[in-house]
């Protein structure tokens, strides 16, 4: 009786390993139609020309991201600053108007519910 459970269990593990061995080498076929197609689509010149309009408006958002901490509403700091909604730019405007301007950017870390991973995240997004 042990000897046909080993057998069994051997006999299913050779199995086993033969189909999970030919699942994993057909992974890779399949995904290389997806790269020629992709690279059928897009032509030599379009490639060439977006990274130079990337870069532009890249630099065009980041001007007209920043917004001074000292004067924008709420609704300016929610739109400009990552992982600030509503409520977080509601709580910094309110602490602005009670305890007047911020002298530095660190000073956001004396809001409620504004951390130092939060400041660092969008120091390129504020100015005083």
């Amino acid at each position: 009786m042990k000897r046909g459970i080993k057998a069994l269990f051997i006999t299913l593990a050779i199995a086993t390993t033969g189909m999970s061995c030919s699942a994993l080498a057909a992974t890779p076929a399949a995904k290389a139609p997806t790269v020629a197609t992709t690279a059928e689509v897009t032509s030599p010149d379009a490639t060439a020309s977006q990274p130079k309009a990337t870069v532009s408006n890249k630099a065009a958002d980041d001007e007209s991201t920043r917004v001074s901490i000292n004067s924008a509403s709420a609704e300016d700091l929610a739109r400009a600053m990552n992982g600030v909604g509503l409520k977080k730019a509601q709580a910094i405007v309110g602490y602005r108007d009670e305890y007047g301007p911020f002298k530095t950017l660190d000073d956001l870390k004396q809001v409620p519910g504004i951390g130092s991973a939060l400041v660092e995240r969008n120091l390129a997004h504020l100015t005083l």
